[in-house]
């Protein structure tokens, strides 16, 4: 009886144990973006748990998720998605609740919900990065250095063709800033129909200039090909471009808008424990540290950012390229998050009629 009674428990460990060294499907952005989290979080990851990573990329992760849970085929258990799509799939149901309790303390006991930024917390996604949307030039395409987000309008001063998100977010808030609308009244204005048709009529200054783009490594390649003089983009992209691959490229910050990406858990994940595990694992203090010696993205938790050091060619001090620096602060806009929760679908249809005109 001893003797089933220790087989049976040794079967249930080698079970259990088989079960947690199972595997995790992480979907990112691709890029210098994955990167920074494959050597961060995922190879960490799979060296304390056994656990193996499959990293895979899409354009928008948010995008395959509601389709996915729709058809109850889900095939992701933690995607990285930018705030408004994270609060909107919550408020629809298709993501899981994450319990913050599950989180890690920071290294002097600081409990996680005090130790992340403001709003990083959520009830189904808990923020990794800070990162921004700027403007960038290349430095040897340019016949004068742009300076402010007025200037990337300004085809006058500075010709050329300019690179575009093909998305109404962000993109109309950069036109307002440009237009002269201070930072803090950009949310109020574009909420109004006069406001929209302000955004859209700067956007038809430059209408004729504009190559659009849709993934996050096609800016820097548009910038090193000379295809555009400026493109908008994430700013991390731009950092890798100049620093890792010596492009001559520069940000601007001025008119930057700020946002969180944060990790969620689709609704029926088939590795749903796990998933929860490796979200736990990866938005630790020293983690989230990692992550910005790959890219200028500041981490989310307070208490990563004295344990930020040098990128990863243990030269460039990562401080002076992070969207929180304060030089970097001067005229920058934080995404309101509410604001594209409402307003997506609305604004989205409005730019789609009008890419089509």
């Amino acid at each position: 009886m001893k003797l089933k009674t220790a087989l049976l428990a040794s079967a249930l460990t080698t079970a259990a144990f088989a079960a947690q060294a199972g595997e995790v499907t992480v979907m990112s952005w691709g890029g210098a973006y994955t990167k920074s989290q494959v050597e961060a979080y995922h190879k960490p990851f799979t060296a304390k748990t056994g656990v193996k990573i499959n990293s895979i990329d899409a354009d928008n992760p948010a995008t395959p998720i509601k389709a996915q849970v729709e058809a109850g085929n889900v095939s992701i258990d933690v995607a990285d998605v930018e705030f408004s799509d994270a609060v909107r799939l919550c408020d629809e149901g298709l993501l899981e609740e994450i319990d913050a309790s599950m989180l890690p303390a920071a290294p002097d006991g600081t409990p996680a919900a005090d130790d992340f930024i403001d709003g990083a917390i959520q009830d189904c996604a808990v923020a990794n990065i800070v990162w921004s949307t700027v403007f960038a030039y290349n430095k040897d395409n340019v016949s004068m250095a742009p300076a402010t987000i007025a200037d990337f309008f300004d085809t006058a001063k500075i010709p050329g063709k300019r690179g575009l998100r093909k998305s109404a977010k962000a993109t109309l808030e950069m036109a307002l800033m440009a237009d002269g609308v201070p930072a803090g009244e950009v949310y109020d204005l574009l909420d109004t129909d006069a406001g929209v048709d302000r955004a859209f009529a700067k956007l038809d200054s430059i209408k004729a200039d504009i190559v659009w783009w849709e993934a996050g490594a096609q800016p820097p390649q548009l910038l090193a090909d000379g295809e555009v003089v400026m493109s908008t983009a994430y700013n991390g992209r731009i950092f890798n471009a100049a620093v890792a691959e010596n492009q001559p490229l520069e940000v601007v910050w001025d008119g930057q808008i700020m946002d969180f990406d944060l990790f969620v858990v689709p609704k029926g994940a088939p590795n749903k424990d796990a998933a929860m595990e490796f979200i736990a694992f990866a938005t630790d203090t020293q983690r989230l540290a990692d992550q910005a010696s790959w890219i200028s993205y500041g981490p989310a938790r307070k208490s990563s950012g004295a344990l930020v050091g040098k990128y990863s060619d243990g030269v460039t001090e990562m401080g002076p390229h992070m969207p929180t620096a304060a030089a970097n602060l001067t005229n920058a806009l934080v995404n309101n998050f509410e604001f594209w929760v409402d307003k997506d679908a609305e604004l989205n249809e409005r730019f789609n009629a009008w890419l089509a005109n």
